[in-house]
């Protein structure tokens, strides 16, 4: 299957500043691809670019096939939609839906069935005759997918849509689109500075920093198994524990020592890996640390570690020790009975291990 978004060496500069770096990304149809990183890592800016809205300083875009390069934004079978939803105020939500087709001379009939189509897809059939100040902030979000649903485009290009809207419905409406992806199999490239919503959402995530890209993956390969500490330290919440460590040969495998305050060092022995420098920092995911008792397998190995802080958030408890120089977090069940000054057996599952290295920040394994 040919890709439906095919981007090679796309480099954008600003003068002599270069904000894009070499990228190469592609994405078949029907994927969803969510470009994520920090403020000012160039994820709007790659965006605008795929919609011909910024040219580019070097490289090639191609949309269904066709290098799209040079093509003007209105000649790319793109549909957008923005943060600020950029609706008509005058009109109402049906005219501000249709204005599109109206504008490229769409018979009436067509613009009217398609309207109809989007409006109870949508669930906004009761607010057609409205304008978008008698709106909310979810309903206009609503109207501006709907005017772009409605073209019916190759590519649908999201910029940060949710983050006006408040807590909780960022998360009904990052459902809303999560179901219309999959009932339309339409493909979509969305940017958003939230990690949550790119796990949730994409079939592929792009993180980006410094416009470098970091790492390209399904949202389970960035999760488990990032490209380096960077991404490890982006991508999760709460962020992976990274804890620099010093690390032995041990027959086929490797003594991993953590330094403690007031201590003996705690040590730990990995069997599926052995070539590792000295220095080197370990990741480990505050969920692949329980409460001892609670993990059980071949990799899991239990220490007593002097517990700082306790967080309850609910279904989980986080309890907060101290291990080679770092806060280490831990994702204990609701009713641990774990309390601030006390030990407690925790149990690492070394089997979801990361290492990385301390002067690159590269992945070892």
């Amino acid at each position: 299957m040919a890709p439906i978004l095919d981007i090679q060496n796309l480099v954008k500069n600003y003068g002599a500043v270069e904000i894009l770096k070499n990228i190469n990304v592609s994405i078949e149809p029907g994927d969803f691809l969510v470009l994520v990183g920090p403020s000012g890592c160039g994820k709007s800016t790659l965006l605008n670019c795929i919609a011909g809205l910024e040219p580019i300083s070097g490289g090639t875009i191609s949309i269904g096939g066709r290098d799209m390069t040079h093509v003007s934004p209105k000649d790319r079978d793109i549909a957008m939609v923005f943060q600020s939803y950029a609706l008509y105020p005058t009109m109402s939500v049906a005219k501000n839906i249709t204005f599109g087709m109206k504008v490229r001379g769409v018979d009436t009939e067509t613009q009217a069935r398609k309207l109809a189509e989007v409006a109870k897809q949508l669930q906004i059939e009761a607010l057609l005759d409205r304008r978008p100040g008698q709106l909310s902030g979810g309903q206009r979000q609503r109207v501006a997918m709907g005017r772009a649903l409605v073209r019916d485009p190759k590519l649908f290009l999201f910029d940060e849509p949710l983050s006006n809207l408040d807590a909780k419905l960022r998360v009904e409406m990052r459902s809303e689109i999560k179901k219309l992806h999959q009932n339309l199999g339409a493909t979509m490239v969305y940017v958003t500075h939230d990690q949550i919503e790119a796990m949730t959402l994409a079939t592929k995530i792009v993180v980006l920093k410094g416009g470098v890209v970091q790492q390209i993956g399904t949202p389970a390969e960035i999760y488990n198994t990032p490209a380096n500490l960077f991404v490890a330290d982006f991508m999760g919440s709460p962020a992976m524990n990274l804890i620099p460590v010093k690390a032995r040969k041990n027959g086929s495998g490797t003594k991993i020592e953590i330094a403690r305050q007031g201590a003996e060092p705690l040590v730990l022995h990995d069997t599926r890996v052995a070539d590792l420098p000295e220095d080197v920092i370990l990741g480990l995911r505050p969920e692949d640390i329980a409460e001892a008792g609670y993990r059980a397998g071949d990799n899991v190995q239990t220490a007593d570690c002097l517990i700082d802080m306790v967080e309850p958030a609910g279904a989980d408890t986080y309890v907060v020790s101290h291990l080679g120089g770092k806060q280490v977090t831990a994702r204990l069940h609701a009713e641990t009975a774990a309390a601030p000054g006390q030990m407690l057996g925790l149990a690492f599952d070394l089997g979801k291990v990361s290492y990385f290295a301390p002067q690159t920040g590269e992945r070892l394994n």
